[in-house]
């Protein structure tokens, strides 16, 4: 099957969404925004190799490809509408192809995504996504927001797919049903998408935990001028990663819970005032919403152990080229 073959019966499909003018199929796609109405753009790619390992199973690798960037818009606030998706693929597979779209279309269908446009090419397998979101102009959550006197809330539980992570590799183990529990957080993330838009004007700043607690809410200080102290007992995880913190694997665990990265939940900022609409929000989405700490004047991180105390040492956060 060649190139344009592979387009045609995988990737092209009609418009479904008025606002999509011409689809795929032309050089480029045309959408109209609503009146009022910003959109909200990001991209995110996926290397085999660095992000995913070979032989990962594509129909779960579809949902994340999509996931991670659905992710994004919703650390900002906005409701996700269109994709464009590039792929480099080391040679026209189609059972690949069909498992992929599966997981793909999915998720879109979830939240409603069109599919607008893209590229394949053939090479070492890579997939590209960027998507397009909306938002009432003025409204998008920021990192740049937080005010000393906040509160660092967290979505769900960090460090989930880390342990899953170092479990594959053999540096860890669990039971067979955390174990299982624990891949699926790695390999099919949700995307906090209700989540996010309904934290606009209620939080002050908001991020996405991709690449670790520690080096994210790092990003959400550095925009914002303040620092923030945070408690280690009160950042929620899973009972088997709690269970490794008072092991000898603590340092492993904390590498996990503060760096581990590829969790995909919120972290967000918000005066004590919002705490009632907070609670009453994790309430309404059954998703526990957590405090675990304050933002401060002091520039700077500090992680309080469980006796109180700062942890002398912090483990960095994901970073491709360190």
């Amino acid at each position: 099957m060649n190139e344009f073959e592979l387009i045609d019966r995988h990737f092209r499909r009609p418009p479904h969404n008025p606002d999509v003018r011409v689809g795929i199929g032309d050089d480029g796609a045309v959408v109209a925004p609503a009146p009022g109405m910003e959109y909200v753009l990001t991209v995110d790619m996926l290397v085999e190799g660095r992000h995913f390992a070979a032989g990962t199973d594509p129909m779960r690798l579809g949902h994340k490809a999509l996931a991670v960037n659905l992710s994004d818009l919703a650390a900002m606030g906005a409701l996700p509408r269109f994709a464009l998706l590039a792929v480099a693929l080391p040679q026209s597979d189609e059972a690949w192809v069909v498992a992929f779209m599966r997981g793909f279309d999915a998720l879109a269908r979830q939240y409603d995504v069109e599919l607008i446009g893209g590229d394949t090419t053939r090479g070492p397998r890579n997939l590209c996504i960027t998507a397009i979101g909306e938002l009432p102009a003025g409204s998008a959550l920021l990192r740049s927001g937080a005010n000393p006197g906040d509160l660092v809330y967290v979505s769900g539980t960090l460090g989930d797919a880390a342990l899953a992570l170092a479990v594959a590799d053999g540096r860890s183990d669990v039971d067979p049903q955390a174990g299982a529990a624990l891949a699926l957080r790695l390999d099919a993330p949700e995307p906090r998408v209700a989540l996010g838009v309904a934290l606009r004007g209620i939080a002050s700043s908001a991020i996405d935990v991709s690449d670790g607690l520690t080096g994210d809410l790092g990003h959400v200080l550095a925009a914002s001028r303040v620092g923030a102290a945070i408690d280690l007992a009160s950042i929620p995880c899973a009972s088997a990663l709690r269970g490794k913190l008072d092991s000898g694997e603590r340092e492993l665990a904390l590498a996990c819970l503060l760096a581990g990265g590829d969790d995909y939940e919120l972290c967000f900022t918000a005066p004590p005032a919002m705490r009632e609409r907070i609670d009453a929000l994790a309430q309404a989405l059954r998703l526990p919403l957590t405090v675990i700490g304050t933002i401060g004047v002091e520039p700077g991180l500090a992680v309080r152990d469980e006796e109180g105390r700062p942890l002398a040492r912090l483990p960095q956060a994901f970073d491709h080229f360190r």
